[in-house]
């Protein structure tokens, strides 16, 4: 058996400066430069992420990142200010997003509230409420 020491998270970008960017200042994450041109993202819990240019990049069809916060309404008017466009899905979306992008939980949608918005390469993300 392979003697597996740690491991951790990675996802490729367009766009090495902006993500950056987008990262260090309008998420409020530690950001440093990695070998080959990468960045290291370290996220609240510690966890480092390698975030790899590729200039054939597609954005990931999922959610690469889900960020937890305390008030979903609060988070998503904090990513509202600073530019970050929430509402990426149709209003006929299976979750039913409100007007901000807000997917509520409730009988009907079981599951927390969560909004999902996407990095400058536009791979998907989210903030969530637990």
């Amino acid at each position: 058996m392979v003697a597996i020491r740690d491991a951790f998270p990675g996802f490729s970008v367009d766009d090495i400066a902006a993500a950056r960017e987008f990262y260090g200042s309008k998420l409020g994450l530690a950001v440093a430069d990695e070998a080959m041109g990468g960045l290291r993202l370290t996220l609240p819990s510690g966890q480092p992420v390698f975030v790899y240019p590729k200039p054939d990049h597609e954005p990931a069809g999922f959610t690469i990142l889900n960020f937890v916060v305390a008030d979903i309404e609060q988070a998503v008017d904090e990513l509202n200010a600073a530019g970050v466009e929430t509402k990426i899905y149709t209003e006929g979306w299976a979750y039913g997003t409100d007007e901000r992008g807000i997917a509520h939980g409730s009988e009907e949608n079981p599951g927390p509230n969560i909004a999902w918005f996407r990095d400058p390469s536009g791979n998907v993300l989210s903030v969530i409420e637990m």
